[in-house]
């Protein structure tokens, strides 16, 4: 049996358990499931009653997406578990699981590197000359198209003491990195600022929510843009965010998102103006 069967029998096998029951009982096998949690901290942290859920929206992930490994690439069955369970995270705490999965309803492909990818790009500067440059990816999310991984990265992140890319002391996720970047896309161009709730922090209007988001979120996006600015050019010391966080808006709340889940203590102590918006966002007190 391949993969897609094997992942899409289990994902259809917890799907008629989770219309029949409450408290469904996943079927993705267990030593694999529990392989994933152990793999990561912050998801072996979570509460039962957490990671039962992620085990649902898992499964659901895994039976609506379709992965290929590129260059040859065999994507294993705990491969697409590993990526279903940390793209899943941020979905955790919206709702009932069919529900939350609409939040990435947009793509069914997701492209599996073995290491980095390199792009061909273009660009057009004032004088209106075009440079063509390669750039060197771990991922990439597209806005209404598939997510692309490099496997190599997503290893790179796993353990309490991963590897960094950068200076930054704070560990790379590439997957919640990207799928990051996917909610952000939900109401149109990356920018940093996703779909806010109704409500958002006592909010009265969406337009209300927007700027009580963008005040915090700008404010501190240049702050950590000057330490960066300081530690490249004089010397300071680095900040224990990924300074590609300092490269867009965008790339900001995408870092910032892999630190919230993957060490959120300690980025409440490092960001205490954005943990509140992230909560509010991620950790709705309606769920």
């Amino acid at each position: 049996m391949s993969v897609w069967q094997r992942l899409g029998q289990w994902a259809r096998q917890l799907g008629r358990s989770a219309r029949a029951t409450v408290s469904p009982m996943p079927e993705i096998p267990a030593q694999l499931w529990l392989s994933t949690l152990s793999a990561y901290p912050f998801l072996s942290a979570l509460t039962l009653q957490e990671q039962s859920k992620l085990r649902v929206l898992s499964a659901l992930f895994l039976q609506h997406k379709r992965f290929h490994g590129a260059h040859g690439l065999q994507v294993t069955d705990a491969m697409a578990l590993e990526i279903a369970a940390q793209a899943c995270l941020p979905l955790l705490h919206w709702g009932e699981p069919q529900r939350a999965m609409a939040w990435y309803d947009d793509f069914v492909g997701i492209v599996v590197h073995p290491g980095d990818a390199v792009a061909r790009r273009k660009s057009m500067d004032e004088a209106g000359v075009i440079h063509q440059y390669d750039e060197v990816l771990m991922g990439e999310a597209m806005d209404g198209g598939p997510v692309m991984l490099s496997w190599q990265a997503i290893g790179a992140g796993r353990g309490s003491h991963a590897s960094h890319h950068g200076h930054g002391g704070q560990p790379a996720n590439v997957v919640i990195h990207e799928f990051a970047h996917k909610i952000d896309m939900r109401n149109g161009e990356a920018d940093g600022c996703p779909p806010l709730p109704p409500g958002f922090m006592g909010s009265s209007s969406a337009r209300q929510a927007r700027e009580i988001w963008q005040a915090a979120w700008n404010a501190a996006y240049e702050a950590f843009r000057e330490q960066v600015i300081i530690a490249e050019r004089f010397g300071g010391q680095w900040p224990w965010l990924d300074e590609y966080g300092a490269t867009a808006p965008a790339e900001f709340f995408a870092v910032a998102c892999e630190a919230f889940f993957a060490d959120h203590a300690r980025f409440a102590q490092e960001f205490p103006t954005l943990e509140p918006l992230l909560a509010a966002l991620f950790r709705p007190a309606q769920d």
